[in-house]
């Protein structure tokens, strides 16, 4: 790819940097292609240049950004595969989530709370420990559901799952913060 080759900069995400399209990616290859693009695009290294070829230098490091910000978070890449796929994962629409898994979410959240207003940030430290590592093995699963067996629906049904998940962590971090203060 040229710096500004526009017959690239329409490609999706995968394929504008250079990688298969899979759920499971080598991470440090992901920054490296990222850097590299960059390097090669970079609005900086093309000051000198007119007005157009600033603007489209702009253009493509937005694009390299955009591209590098969803393939680099598990879950925003898990559902522009889906979406590449054809399939949508209903973020938005599709709520329903099964009961168990709603009970389980409000005992974490109820725990984490009594942690909080015991101000337990031992505890609060191995809640986060515990939630990180369902996270990772939930997210490893996920890439045997969309790498291996292509079953969208059931990706899409964990994505959302993994979505409450992940705002949990984040509550949990919170949590923390507040204690720690």
């Amino acid at each position: 790819m040229t710096s500004f080759d526009l017959e690239h900069f329409h490609r999706d995400h995968f394929d504008l940097l250079g990688l298969q399209r899979q759920q499971g990616i080598d991470e440090g290859e992901l920054d490296r292609v990222y850097q590299e693009i960059q390097g090669r695009v970079h609005p900086d290294k093309h000051a000198h240049l007119g007005e157009s070829e600033r603007r489209l230098a702009m253009q493509w490091a937005t694009r390299i950004n955009e591209a590098y910000q969803t393939l680099k978070a598990p879950l925003k890449r898990a559902e522009y595969l889906l979406r590449l796929a054809g399939h949508d994962p209903e973020i938005e629409r599709n709520t329903a989530m099964p009961a168990d898994f709603l009970v389980g979410q409000m005992e974490w959240r109820e725990r984490v709370e009594a942690a909080r207003q015991g101000a337990d940030v031992d505890r609060l430290d191995a809640y986060h420990r515990e939630m990180r590592a369902e996270l990772a093995v939930e997210q490893e699963e996920l890439v045997r559901v969309l790498d291996g067996e292509h079953d969208y629906s059931h990706a899409a049904q964990m994505v959302r799952q993994l979505m409450f998940k992940e705002k949990l962590l984040h509550e949990i971090d919170e949590a923390l913060a507040a204690v720690e203060a």
